[in-house]
């Protein structure tokens, strides 16, 4: 396999003088070569999972809705790229991420609901502690919404002006 000049000396500076195993410099290798090499450059296995291709995640609470919460969300991931990610998988109703509302900027969060548990559970197991643009998601159930309580109200005298409750030292 042929390397260019500059690869070539970009992978002396990280090898060093300490030689690496041939699996491990082949690796780096078809990192940094150029895709206009000749012969077909080998192709490295997807890293999909922070904790490993094999490795299966335990102790995770049961669905009981078939919505998700989606945590580790890029700033940059949209609601198009979430449902695109999380399509696969099967009828996807609802996928949304949150956003601030004075910017418009996601929250780092979102939700995805399908039409099955079943659906949903591959989806978890499928997508999550796995990488979206560029920043590791985790999937979990989500956990159904609580009601605020009512707003007390507030105590104003009879000259229109509000009572401050606060007790002790303000200054």
């Amino acid at each position: 396999m042929a390397l260019s000049s500059s690869s070539s000396t970009l992978l002396r500076r990280l090898l060093g003088s300490t030689p690496l195993p041939s699996s491990a410099s082949s690796a780096l290798r078809a990192a940094f070569c150029s895709s206009s090499s000749s012969g077909p450059s080998p192709t490295l296995p997807p890293a999909s999972s922070i904790f490993g291709d094999d490795t299966e995640v335990t102790n995770v609470p049961p669905l009981t809705t078939p919505k998700l919460f989606v945590s580790g969300l890029s700033r940059l991931t949209t609601d198009d790229k979430l449902k695109s990610a999380f399509a696969p998988f099967g009828q996807l109703l609802e996928a949304k991420v949150i956003t601030d509302r004075v910017s418009g900027r996601s929250k780092g969060f979102g939700f995805v609901r399908y039409a099955s548990l079943e659906e949903a559970e591959t989806a978890r197991q499928g997508m999550n502690a796995k990488f979206l643009d560029g920043w590791v998601i985790f999937v979990d159930p989500a956990k159904p919404r609580e009601q605020k309580p009512a707003p007390q109200p507030d105590s104003v005298s009879h000259t229109g002006f509000r009572t401050n409750k606060t007790v002790g030292w303000c200054g």
